[in-house]
């Protein structure tokens, strides 16, 4: 019995095969956690038949109006984002609408940082992450394509 070993053979994309291309998400009244697994979804390249969890294969997103966001719930007045100073007793934080006010770009950053892997692939993927708290953006040249999220009710 004789077997061909093309048969087993497993086929992992190189990084010169992969193709990027560039997308434009309106995140005006989206939920901000469905809008973030999708853009996230869309960075890792989850929905390409190349996919490949050790790779980076996903595509540049675009986010336009990030100040249009919204939140379910009593999210708005109790969600609250930390940081540190480095000194000790140096713990800071901020509440959402105030985030949301001073830098809606933000807000949707660290929830799709918080749902990419946490290595250097993904700090990789999050720097193909551009948010915009208005409808306008300067990346014409590369002739983006526009996203329509998926809806589910």
């Amino acid at each position: 019995m004789t077997t061909d070993a093309k048969m087993y053979h497993t086929w992992h994309p190189k990084g010169s095969e992969i193709q990027r291309e560039w997308l434009v998400v309106d995140a005006r009244d989206e939920i901000l956690g469905r809008l973030a697994t999708q853009v996230a979804h869309l960075l890792r390249g989850k929905n390409k038949p190349t996919w490949s969890p050790h790779m980076d294969g996903g595509d540049f997103v675009i986010v336009l109006n990030a100040s249009g966001v919204k939140v379910t719930g009593n999210k708005a007045t109790q969600k609250k984002y930390y940081r540190h100073t480095g000194y000790p007793g140096g713990i800071k934080e901020t509440p959402y609408r105030l985030m949301l006010a001073n830098h809606p770009g933000r807000v949707i950053k660290f929830a799709v940082k918080g749902m990419l892997p946490k290595n250097r692939l993904g700090r990789r993927l999050l720097k193909k992450l551009y948010v915009y708290s208005g409808p306008n953006h300067p990346h014409k040249a590369q002739q983006p394509k526009v996203v329509d999220l998926i809806k589910r009710s």
